[in-house]
């Protein structure tokens, strides 16, 4: 059997690693310039191939004003190359969201995101990449360290954008404190 290899793992409040990637429209998009009054939400998405992701995508494209009156700024990411990002901002419809593209299998993995490899042309008609990101979706405090992160191995079952906007309008108002910060391994934790 062979061995796994380990990959970085996210914490809640440490800082997150780089990113910049190209956006459809000829710009760019780049964690560390980002101004956001409350958040980052950064949704990397598997690709063109993806009915689930074109569901997700579109939703969030319905919500963006939301997420802006909360003073957070929003981009898709995914692996695809330019001319299949453009596809996916015309094909499914997303004048305003910001679809990210060519992110690298380093970074993707200094992400924490899996990967798959293609199993060839999926159920709408269109190939999988040789390789691409699963889903996941993170949100990122204006100083750069990680706030909440959902990282998945599969398409389904992804957490729904109107009970993010919920949980932000809760931790804006309660200055609610990032868990899942302790990195604890093989340390005796007492469960009282």
């Amino acid at each position: 059997m062979p061995m796994a290899t380990s990959f970085p793992r996210l914490l809640p409040r440490q800082t997150v690693p780089e990113l910049r990637v190209p956006v459809v429209g000829g710009r760019s998009y780049d964690i560390r310039m980002e101004t956001p009054a409350t958040f980052s939400l950064i949704v990397f998405y598997r690709g063109l191939h993806c009915p689930i992701c074109k569901t997700q995508l579109k939703d969030i494209e319905t919500r963006l004003g939301e997420f802006e009156r909360r003073g957070v700024s929003v981009v898709a990411i995914s692996m695809d190359n330019e001319e299949r990002a453009l596809q996916t901002s015309l094909d499914w419809q997303l004048p305003h969201l910001r679809i990210g593209y060519g992110l690298s299998l380093p970074v993707a993995r200094e992400w924490s995101l899996f990967i798959s490899r293609s199993r060839g042309k999926t159920s709408t008609g269109v190939y999988e990449p040789d390789l691409f990101s699963e889903p996941a979706i993170y949100l990122v405090r204006p100083d750069g360290t990680l706030y909440f992160g959902s990282v998945q191995t599969m398409p389904f079952a992804r957490p729904h954008f109107a009970d993010i906007l919920g949980a932000i309008d809760y931790v804006v108002k309660n200055d609610y404190p990032a868990r899942g910060e302790a990195d604890v391994t093989f340390e005796r934790v007492n469960t009282n």
